[in-house]
């Protein structure tokens, strides 16, 4: 229809098998191909060769039937001189020549007296050199020099590999020629036709290859395919499944490496359920709380109102108080620590003047360590007053409170130790999580985020937070690496 866009058309999506098994045959295939012709040409190069050899080798077998002797040491390529003794005429000496140098297969001889064919060899031979005036004409005037020619001439005989040696007899004016060739075509025929089936032996084995191939990238790439299946089944609702690791091989490492990810994904929604079902709970009582008193309200009674705006009051304290935690703990898993190299003698001082001024307690500063550790000061301090407001709050009025930095090999400890009633057995795990508390012994009420925000602080540090507890007091305590550690991930 007028006006509407031009459709694209979409390139062919071909498979992840489909282009290996394509990659590996068009690398076999041009393989293939500069093997075979690198082997039919170096063949054929070997088989020229020997086709010069053999011209060369009659020349000198010529030369030895004349004069007795062989020059080819000395590579002589001037005409066959025949001594008087040896032979009369030319004419006799180039019939004793073709009669005693017998030409091979694909090969034929012819001897000319003053440019004219005067004998032939007395054996079959395959072509007559004769039959071609033409090329009989080539070789008188190339030898005309006197020297022996060799060289290649396309003919109506086929295409011909020559040498034409000139003889002559002392005292005889007749110029003789012995003229030898071979039919290359018909030399190379053995090695063309033993080639031409190389094509089909090729084929054949791409075939193999392709079948082969086929099988072993499905088979390699089978766990690829269960991983994509496992994903379109895998949603928020449903983040327990795994894909089944066979082999030991970068396919297998994969899904290993999926796993793990699919763990880490689950832990994370898993985590935020708890959250948001531990958010919902606790704000379900302040709220539920103040609902109740305004309905019981009595607007005419100043008392009540008074009495209700107050507890309202405490409610939305304790609701925003939680609002801040969490807020808190949301950091401590965000963005990346501000690490630097921190004093941490100058920082446990400096916490202890912050903890000194909280009253209703004694603070001592019971032991500082000189060293320097890699953390974040601003988070360090947070975790480590939230210990100290902890402490506060567990013990009882007018107690003493000690606060300070221990070096224990290659860790150090921030600690604070209250005189409190401890934590009750079997809880020690559980006050450091979202919403824990330990709820015997430790009566006072909070938002049950403070220790967790000290452990996910810990944990970004690559530390970890420890807990010593008895009925006279608790010792609560950040332990840091002295160098740079992996965070661990936070809860």
């Amino acid at each position: 229809m007028a006006g509407d866009p031009p459709r694209r058309l979409e390139a062919p999506r071909w498979s992840v098998r489909i282009r290996i098994l394509a990659s590996i045959l068009a690398v076999t295939a041009i393989g293939m191909a500069v093997a075979g012709a690198t082997t039919y040409l170096v063949q054929r190069d070997r088989v020229l060769a020997g086709i010069d050899d053999r011209l060369l080798a009659h020349v000198e077998s010529a030369r030895v039937v004349l004069t007795g002797e062989s020059d080819a040491a000395a590579g002589d390529l001037t005409q066959v001189a025949v001594p008087a003794a040896a032979a009369t005429t030319t004419a006799e000496a180039v019939r004793a020549v073709l009669s005693r140098v017998i030409p091979g297969a694909n090969e034929s001889s012819v001897g000319l007296v003053d440019g004219t064919p005067t004998y032939i060899p007395g054996v079959a031979i395959d072509f007559h050199l004769e039959d071609d005036r033409a090329f009989l004409d080539r070789m008188v005037a190339e030898t005309a020099d006197g020297t022996v020619r060799m060289g290649t001439a396309v003919s109506p005989l086929g295409q011909l590999r020559y040498v034409a040696a000139p003889i002559s007899v002392d005292g005889d004016p007749q110029q003789g020629l012995y003229v030898t060739a071979i039919d290359v075509d018909e030399q190379l025929s053995e090695l063309t036709s033993s080639f031409l089936a190389y094509p089909l032996v090729a084929a054949a084995s791409l075939l193999a290859v392709a079948l082969v191939g086929w099988f072993v990238a499905g088979r390699l790439l089978r766990p690829i395919r269960e991983l994509r299946a496992a994903a379109s089944r895998i949603s928020a609702r449903q983040l327990d499944e795994r894909i089944p690791v066979v082999g030991h091989d970068d396919v297998s490492d994969l899904t290993s490496t999926v796993n793990s990810m699919l763990d880490r994904i689950d832990a994370e929604v898993q985590g935020q359920r708890r959250l948001l079902d531990d958010v919902r709970h606790e704000l379900k009582t302040p709220v539920t709380i103040v609902r109740g008193h305004l309905e019981l309200l009595d607007p005419s009674d100043a008392a009540d109102v008074a009495a209700t705006r107050s507890l309202a009051l405490e409610e939305l304290d304790r609701m925003t108080a939680l609002i801040d935690g969490i807020e808190s703990l949301a950091d401590t898993s965000g963005p990346a620590l501000a690490v630097e190299v921190t004093d941490v003698a100058a920082l446990t001082r400096d916490v202890f003047r912050k903890a000194s001024v909280v009253a209703d307690h004694e603070w001592t500063l019971a032991e500082v360590a000189e060293a320097e550790v890699p953390l974040d000061p601003d988070r360090i301090t947070q975790a480590w007053l939230q210990l100290v407001d902890n402490a506060a709050k567990y013990s009882r009025p007018g107690t003493a409170i000690d606060l300070g930095s221990t070096l224990r090999g290659d860790e150090v400890e921030l600690w604070v130790l209250d005189s409190g009633p401890g934590v009750p057995e079997g809880a020690e795990q559980r006050i450091f999580e979202r919403f824990g508390r330990a709820h015997q012994g430790r009566g006072v009420s909070g938002s049950g985020l403070g220790l967790s925000i000290v452990k996910a602080i810990a944990t970004g540090h690559g530390g970890r937070v420890s807990l010593a507890s008895s009925p006279r007091g608790s010792r609560f305590a950040i332990v840091l690496p002295r160098t740079t550690g992996t965070p661990e991930e936070t809860p």
